[in-house]
């Protein structure tokens, strides 16, 4: 299974937050929504973990 990340500097914030999360991609949507919740004061919900979701990169091989 590839694992996949999510980076949040990506997304510009009024923090310039620069977390970057990767495993499996449940485990990634979990911890980038609990995130998003603590640190970005979003509210957790099925649409947040869909845009999540859809933001996944398949991480690069580091051989």
């Amino acid at each position: 299974m590839t694992r996949k990340t999510v980076d949040c500097r990506k997304y510009p914030s009024a923090m310039n937050c620069s977390l970057s999360i990767s495993g499996e991609e449940e485990e990634v949507v979990r911890a980038a929504a609990e995130h998003a919740v603590s640190v970005h004061e979003h509210t957790d919900s099925p649409e947040l973990r869909e845009q999540i979701r859809a933001s996944l990169d398949d991480e690069k091989a580091t051989v």
